[in-house]
């Protein structure tokens, strides 16, 4: 291996930590929320409803919209480095405050609705960083790795993310083992046990925040910026000096201003990037991956949480399908194909809700519309996010496209337990629907971009839209 590659190996791994927060942050409440709906419960100042259930269960996708607004000025402003810094500082206070959201002024153990408030703004700080960390960590990576390289290097920014959901699904299987056998472990995990669940993020989050100021600012950022030498020495160090030349001055080529206003190249980009971030979030992945103990339980299966972790580890071996196949096959294939598998998933499921079939026809549906995710949706949507858009509007496209991911992860899982609780056939039907069209949308609509450097991708946009004025 070059020092070339090296010095990439070194740096994507550090950004992907990123995305592993990501995972971890949103999955740990797969477990810790039983114990907290306990805890809450016992509150004499209010009454802990669904409602509230509902909400402290999804507040951090509240903060992820934040997030992903800020992420466009703050990474233009700043650069992507400090903005990705600037999660790493929020994911480790989210994770603190949550696990003790009294923060010593606050009786400890004493659950009042002042408290709920106080852990919920916790959540919702710990959101922005997610949002924040989605938007610019697959950005920074596409801006830093070569072309033909590009797309399994920002897929393993998903796998990270999937990585993260099943290291806390571990986590959280092991923090609930060591105590089974407690006679008062019922009280335990209503008093502690959600905590240290939520507290075991710090060491992830602080590790990040750490080493991602050893990184070096992208690229493309310095060059957009004027600062030329500096963009030379980074590329450096993943190029020889003449082809890192060469880059910059492709980068000038296409960015004739350092800015550009969002339309400057259509309509079209900015509608495929946010359809693309919509239908990634509305096929429901996330509501099966937040919410998937209590369905494995509704099934009938004895160990929910085991089979969750049996799910976590058949999501990471179909990412990985997706980073080794990703540019030998392109993006549009695997969009198609997954869409098509995820939508035979959902039906299935549907099906055997509908009928007397066996609990493990539909373990095994949910197993393959999740799996089918993985190698599809999961990592490819991330991979457009992060080259789809022209440079000068990139950050402030992204941005956009991915709040509203967020917007629809919030609509989806807030939405998911009163639909399964009406009709457990009509909710898989719906998103069977749903992984039908986005099948459509992505042959009709959506550009193939495999083995395109950033550069011939912005002037492929520009020449579209000079066509149609």
């Amino acid at each position: 291996m070059s020092r070339y590659q090296l010095n990439l190996l070194g740096i994507v791994l550090v950004a992907v930590l990123g995305g592993l927060l990501f995972g971890y942050d949103t999955a740990v409440i797969s477990g810790a929320e039983r114990g907290l709906e306990q805890f809450f419960c016992g509150a004499k100042d209010f009454t802990y409803s669904h409602f509230w259930h509902g909400f402290t269960s999804s507040s951090a996708l509240i903060g992820c919209i934040i997030g992903a607004f800020l992420s466009g000025v703050l990474s233009s402003r700043l650069g992507r480095k400090r903005t990705l810094f600037i999660a790493g500082v929020l994911f480790f206070i989210s994770a603190f405050g949550s696990y003790a959201p009294e923060t010593g002024i606050l009786p400890y153990g004493v659950p009042t609705k002042t408290l709920l408030k106080v852990f919920n703004c916790y959540r919702i700080l710990g959101g922005i960083g997610v949002g924040l960390a989605s938007a610019i960590c697959p950005m920074y990576i596409a801006e830093i790795a070569p072309a033909d390289k590009r797309g399994a290097l920002v897929s393993w920014n998903q796998f990270a993310i999937i990585f993260g959901q099943l290291v806390v699904y571990f986590v959280n299987y092991l923090i609930v083992r060591a105590h089974i056998n407690d006679p008062a472990v019922v009280e335990w995990t209503q008093q502690v046990g959600w905590r240290v669940m939520f507290g075991s993020e710090c060491v992830p989050a602080a590790l990040f925040a750490i080493l991602i100021l050893f990184v070096p600012e992208s690229p493309r950022y310095l060059a957009l910026k004027g600062k030329d030498e500096k963009a030379v020495a980074v590329l450096s160090k993943l190029h020889p000096v003449k082809t890192a030349e060469h880059i910059v001055r492709e980068i000038h080529e296409t960015a004739t201003e350092r800015r550009e206003p969002l339309f400057a190249f259509g309509w079209m980009v900015i509608f495929v990037g946010i359809m693309l971030s919509v239908f990634q979030q509305i096929v429901g992945i996330n509501a099966v991956l937040y919410f998937a103990p209590r369905i494995f339980e509704s099934m009938g299966v004895r160990s929910p949480m085991i089979i969750t972790v049996v799910m976590g580890i058949v999501n990471i071996g179909f990412t990985l399908l997706a980073i080794f196949t990703v540019e030998k096959y392109g993006r549009k294939p695997l969009l198609i194909v997954g869409s098509l598998l995820m939508a035979v998933g959902a039906f299935g499921v549907a099906l055997t809700n509908m009928t007397t079939l066996p609990p493990w026809v539909s373990v095994v549906s949910i197993l393959l519309y999740s799996a089918s995710f993985m190698f599809s949706w999961g990592p490819i949507c991330w991979v457009y996010m992060a080259e789809l858009f022209p440079n000068t509007i990139r950050s402030q496209a992204t941005a956009i496209a991915v709040a509203f991911q967020w917007i629809s992860n919030f609509v989806v899982s807030s939405s998911f337990v009163p639909l399964y609780n009406y009709s457990h056939s009509m909710v898989y039907i719906l998103y069977g629907v749903v992984c039908v069209i986005a099948a459509w949308f992505v042959w009709r609509l959506v550009p193939e971009t495999k083995g395109q450097t950033l550069e011939e991708i912005t002037t492929m946009w520009r020449e579209r839209s000079k066509r149609k004025r």
